[in-house]
């Protein structure tokens, strides 16, 4: 009978529990399949976060060639895990989707300073999201066409 159930003891870290759909667990960034940071630093997860536990830096002017034709990138990216409410928000406001919850319950640390997660770590631990549409290669090409325009050479008849 359902009253006279043995009680279960998970060993826990050798046994996890399953997660179920739409649990919403600690935000990532993720790479692009090129291996890019996907975020742009729009800062709308920034702007979003009701506990402001989001904090973006965008990067200058400078150009780096690292980044392809992407034009914004975030110089520091960093979410406090201690004052984040995992809402989700953030993943539902980024344009890029750089964002995304992971099924991830386990967020541990021995000290405050180790629970606020700065860029490296969060691309790290938020690998590489396939996107079928690849959106920067077709603003690359788009790039290369306006550059080999030349408006002195067409004439008007």
């Amino acid at each position: 009978t359902v009253f006279r159930r043995r009680p279960v003891t998970m060993q826990y870290p050798e046994e996890k529990w399953t997660v179920p759909p739409g649990y919403r667990g600690a935000p990532y960034l993720v790479r692009d399949q090129d291996g890019r940071i996907k975020c742009v630093a729009c800062q709308l997860c920034e702007f979003i976060c009701p506990p402001k536990a989001i904090t973006i830096t965008p990067a200058g002017p400078e150009i780096d060639p690292t980044t392809g034709n992407v034009e914004k990138r975030p110089r520091e990216f960093e979410i406090n895990m201690l004052r984040c409410i995992f809402c989700g928000l953030c993943q539902e406001v980024c344009p890029e989707e750089a964002i995304f919850l992971m099924q991830d319950y386990s967020l541990t640390g021995l000290s405050r300073r180790e629970l606020i997660f700065g860029l490296e770590k969060l691309v790290e631990l938020g690998g590489v999201h396939h996107d079928p549409i690849l959106k920067w290669q077709g603003k690359a090409r788009e790039a290369q066409a306006q550059e080999a325009f030349a408006p002195g050479a067409a004439t008007l008849a």
